[in-house]
């Protein structure tokens, strides 16, 4: 006979009696409140046949202040100002205190990523700014030099070499913004 098996009766009853008297005790725990929905609350009671909260009606909103409160963002509190970002080392250099106040806790990262993002961009309108600012240094001194009666062979390679050296100097100059800004994030730089 194998799979079957036998139960006494008295195995039975007491079965039954264990589990009326369960179903008992949890219909008793529960609360005996209404939730807004019109549903009986399913909370745990307590010795009045009520949950905490049905019991205690104003404590559930004045605990609802209370995390409010904590959940506020730290930027309310912070006595920092941003700093004016004019140029490729104030954008380093926040960047920097960024990542700073993410480690000590001060900023959440995600308000973090969000104002990294703005940081990136402004970079970039720094670094446009100043290859338009150059630029157009550039055309008025050839415009300055084509106004100017026929010049000599000397003056035209002068002029020559101070375009070139000035489109290098903004290569280079470019290219350390990059490196200072990625490398402000590795760590701390000389300059």
């Amino acid at each position: 006979m194998s799979g079957t098996t036998f139960v006494s009766r008295n195995t039975l009853r007491r079965a039954s009696r264990l589990k009326k008297m369960m179903s008992q005790k949890n219909l008793n725990s529960r609360c005996n409140g209404r939730a807004k929905s019109g549903k009986p609350c399913r909370a745990a009671a307590t010795p009045g046949g009520l949950c905490f909260f049905h019991a205690n009606p104003k404590k559930a909103s004045e605990l609802g202040r209370i995390g409010g409160r904590t959940n506020r963002h730290a930027a309310a509190e912070s006595a920092d100002s941003l700093p004016t970002l004019d140029n490729a080392m104030a954008v380093r250099d926040t960047v920097a205190r960024l990542i700073a106040d993410v480690y000590a806790g001060k900023i959440h990262p995600r308000i973090a990523s969000g104002l990294a993002l703005l940081l990136n961009l402004q970079m970039r309108a720094i670094e446009t700014t100043n290859l338009e600012r150059r630029l157009a240094k550039l055309e008025k001194l050839s415009a300055e030099a084509e106004d100017r009666p026929e010049p000599t062979a000397s003056a035209t390679q002068r002029i020559s070499d101070l375009i070139e050296r000035a489109r290098q100097r903004v290569t280079v100059e470019q290219s350390r913004a990059l490196a200072g800004v990625s490398s402000s994030s590795n760590q701390p730089s000389d300059t």
